[in-house]
């Protein structure tokens, strides 16, 4: 049996209250619960509005402007790139996948550490790790350019098939004109 969602109510003073423990707490307490895997929901205290991916990502940002980033500015720019593009949902799902696929992988290593090197494996993962991402970053790189490459076809292709399409349709139109003068 699941435990249920742990309520936090965001009142118009920007405080974050718990209710399981009936207690404010900060964002540094939310960022606890997030690494401790714990199921919560934050929601405007008056209004129910769920605020969670706000929060999350004010933790992100606190994150990311207190210490060493983990998202280049190339990165973020790819990011705002892909708001209301047609490829939005998919990167979303892509990223949520590879996401849970990089922590899955993470926990075996962890389980697998703690089985051959006892409690004490910190220093062996950060080696495997740093050996890991060092092949797996230019495969990655190779991949992505060639998804790329293989979605600028189908859409340069679509794009023909649509315009073939119109000129069909509509045949005493000129190509490119769009009546407006």
């Amino acid at each position: 049996m699941s435990e249920p969602v742990r309520l936090i109510k965001k009142y118009p003073n920007r405080r974050l209250y718990d209710t399981k423990t009936s207690a404010y707490i900060t964002l540094g307490d939310v960022k606890e619960l997030v690494l401790k895997f714990e199921c919560f929901k934050v929601v405007d205290a008056k209004s129910g509005e769920d605020l969670t991916r706000s929060i999350l990502l004010q933790i992100i940002l606190e994150e990311e402007t207190g210490g060493v980033p983990l998202f280049s500015c190339d990165l973020l720019s790819g990011f705002i790139r892909f708001y209301g593009s047609t490829s939005q949902n998919m990167l979303g799902r892509y990223l949520e996948n590879n996401m849970k696929t990089f922590v899955d992988f993470q926990q075996k290593l962890q389980e697998q550490s703690r089985t051959m090197y006892g409690s004490d494996t910190a220093s062996v993962q950060a080696d495997f790790w740093n050996q890991f991402l060092n092949f797996q970053q230019p495969a990655m790189q190779n991949m992505m350019t060639a998804y790329m490459d293989q979605s600028k076809k189908m859409f340069l292709s679509m794009q023909d098939q649509l315009q073939s399409q119109t000129r069909s349709m509509f045949p005493g139109f000129p190509p490119g004109d769009s009546g407006d003068k």
